[in-house]
């Protein structure tokens, strides 16, 4: 799937506008110059001209290679007159240029056929904002999880290290139809919103469509969906759990569990398998509750399919908290 489609759409708008904005300034800059100094607006209208005198010399015949030689000497002798007026009058040789925040692909986010790499940075960042926890990525990462809070347990230590290294390969390796689904399973405070959350990141940095969600938030989204049957229009939310690259559902098991909810998941969990799209899973239930409080089909679907992760050790925020 690669990039939003909406968030692509606002990055493609974005650098439009700045392309016509940046010409648009530029040549407010020239009427400036042209209405303050007349000797700049003759060398513009000189200047206007040199495209046109090119053209007439290129199909006059004779020798045009020396005509249009002429021509681009007497447009250098111009321009170099226009600079030294400006600097003479107080103003930088380039004030009326065009300036483009990006140099390289001049504000259109493309190099011949090839993306910038400043329209690829926008673009992560934005897909950062629409990831659903845009906070978390910019404050947790791979760099910043420290495995020092479970060195007490060297099995602790063991399986954190494991789970760490795992999840780095996961997020730089990450393939939308062949990466699979990742169940983290332990109890509160123990990494797993930090580790998704970086696992977000690589992958939004490698261009893909991740979208994070609270179990509570997800269904609720649903049930509000359930009841607009007055109207056809898509859900873009609802659409995107299904659509995107990599869903995150952060929380399984706090939410009211019932049975539209259990449908619910069922379906979701369901249609992104058959169609080989990773899902992170994090839940703070055991596989017992697991067992007890979702179907069998949602149960086999999650220990048969997804690779589970098991995260051991002390609550790190309460490490945290009496070190203080």
């Amino acid at each position: 799937m690669g990039y939003n489609n909406s968030v692509y759409k606002k990055i493609y708008e974005e650098y439009s506008q700045k392309y016509l904005i940046a010409r648009q300034r530029a040549d407010e800059r020239a009427s400036e110059l042209r209405a303050a100094i007349p000797e700049i607006a003759r060398l513009d209208r000189e200047l206007s001209l040199v495209g046109i005198e090119i053209l007439h010399a290129s199909l006059s015949g004779g020798d045009t290679q020396s005509k249009i030689a002429q021509i681009r000497s007497k447009n250098e002798a111009l321009q170099q007159r226009r600079a030294e007026i400006l600097v003479a009058n107080g103003y930088p040789a380039d004030y009326s240029d065009v300036k483009y925040e990006c140099s390289k692909c001049g504000d259109t986010g493309f190099i011949e056929n090839t993306m910038c790499s400043c329209m690829r940075e926008a673009l992560v960042l934005a897909g950062i904002e629409n990831s659903g926890f845009a906070s978390l990525i910019r404050e947790q990462s791979f760099e910043n999880f420290s495995l020092d809070y479970y060195k007490k347990s060297p099995a602790h230590l063991d399986r954190m290290t494991w789970n760490k290294n795992f999840l780095v390969n996961y997020a730089e390796c990450f393939d939308e139809r062949k990466s699979p689904s990742i169940l983290m399973m332990g109890g509160t405070g123990l990494g797993k919103t930090h580790l998704s959350s970086s696992v977000a990141k690589r992958v939004i940095e490698k261009g893909r469509d991740v979208f994070y969600t609270g179990a509570i938030d997800l269904f609720s989204q649903f049930e509000t969906q359930r009841f607009k049957t007055y109207t056809n229009e898509p859900n873009e939310l609802i659409e995107r759990y299904f659509e995107c690259d990599l869903l995150i559902i952060d929380d399984l098991g706090t939410e009211i569990i019932n049975q539209f909810t259990v449908s619910t998941l069922y379906n979701l969990l369901n249609d992104r398998l058959s169609r080989k799209k990773p899902t992170i899973i994090s839940t703070n239930l055991s596989k017992e509750d697991i067992q007890k409080k979702y179907t069998d089909r949602i149960t086999s679907r999650m220990f048969g399919e997804y690779q589970v992760l098991f995260f051991m050790g002390t609550d790190v925020r309460a490490q945290k908290l009496m070190k203080k």
